[in-house]
C-alpha cells in the first residue's frame, strides 16, 4: 500500500507519464500523448477548483451537533502527522498543522460536551515520541484541556481504530465522537465501525469554495498538495472496501 501511495499519486505519478513520454520520443504519438498527459493532469490538480472538487466528494457528514455529542462517551482525536524539530514549542517535535486543526476542536468539543479525550497516534518511521504524546502536551499545555488516554502505537487509520477501540473497551466505553479532518473521516468511520465502535463524526477543516472567475484555475502549489491528500483517501477508501469484500 505505501508502494502503491507514492507511485500513484501527485506529483510522482505525474513526473513518470512525462519522463515515460520522453523516452519513448515527444515525436511520436504515444510518447506526445503520455507527456500531455502527465504536464496537463499535473497543472489541472493544482488548481483551485479540482482541489475543491476532489475533496468535497470526500465531506459526507455535517458539522456535529449538541444533540449528537451528547450521544458519545468520550472524545477522539486522531494524529495527523508531525512537524520535526519545531523548536519554538520546546518538545522537539510537534503536531503538524493538520494535527493542530483536529486539537483545537477537540478541545472546543471537551469545553461544550465535558466528555473525556483519548488521542491516538505512533510512529510511523520509529520517532523518538509517540504522536499522542506530542498532541498530549498540546492540548495540556496550549489549550489546557486535560488528555484521559494515550494511544501510541498505531501507525495507521486501521490500527488508530483498533488500538483505540481496546483501551476505551477497558473502561466499558463503544460511543465515541471522533475528530478529523472532514476528508479523512469516510475512512476513519468506517475502520473504527470495524472494530464494534460507535461512531458520531466530528469533521473539522471543510474544504473551502474555489475563488470566482479565472481565479479557480490558476495553479497553485497549495492545491496541489490538496489535490494529492484527497486522491490519497480515494485511494485508501479503495483499498478499505477492497480488503474488506476480501474478507
Amino acid at each position: 500500500m505505501v508502494a502503491l501511495k507514492y507511485l500513484l499519486l501527485p506529483p510522482l505519478i505525474n513526473l513518470l507519464l512525462i519522463l515515460l513520454g520522453l523516452a519513448l520520443g515527444p515525436r511520436r504519438l504515444l510518447g506526445g500523448l503520455l507527456m500531455g498527459l502527465g504536464l496537463v493532469s499535473l497543472a489541472l490538480l493544482a488548481t483551485p477548483m479540482a482541489s475543491h472538487l476532489l475533496r468535497q466528494g470526500l465531506e459526507p457528514y455535517p458539522v456535529i451537533g449538541p444533540g449528537q455529542w451528547r450521544q458519545a462517551q468520550a472524545i477522539v482525536i486522531l494524529g495527523g502527522g508531525r512537524d520535526y524539530e519545531a523548536a519554538e514549542f520546546g518538545w522537539g517535535d510537534a503536531p503538524a498543522n493538520a494535527t493542530w486543526r483536529r486539537l483545537a476542536y477537540g478541545a472546543k468539543l471537551h469545553r461544550d460536551s465535558g466528555l473525556p479525550i483519548l488521542v491516538s497516534g505512533g510512529r510511523v518511521h520509529d520517532e523518538h515520541s509517540a504522536e499522542a504524546s506530542l498532541m498530549a502536551a498540546a492540548l495540556r499545555e496550549v489549550f489546557r484541556v486535560p488528555v484521559r488516554w494515550m494511544e501510541g502505537e498505531s501507525r495507521h487509520t486501521a490500527e488508530n481504530a483498533r488500538f483505540s477501540a481496546q483501551m476505551l473497551n477497558r473502561d466499558g466505553i463503544t460511543r465515541v465522537a471522533l475528530v478529523s479532518q472532514a476528508w479523512h473521516l469516510p475512512r476513519a468511520v468506517a475502520a473504527f465501525e470495524a472494530v464494534g465502535m460507535t461512531v458520531i463524526p466530528a469533521p473539522t477543516d471543510f474544504a473551502s469554495a474555489p475563488p470566482p472567475g479565472p481565479y479557480a484555475w490558476l495553479p497553485r502549489a497549495y492545491h496541489l498538495n490538496q489535490s494529492s491528500r484527497a486522491l490519497h483517501e480515494w485511494l485508501g477508501l479503495a483499498w478499505q472496501r477492497l480488503a474488506s469484500r476480501l474478507e
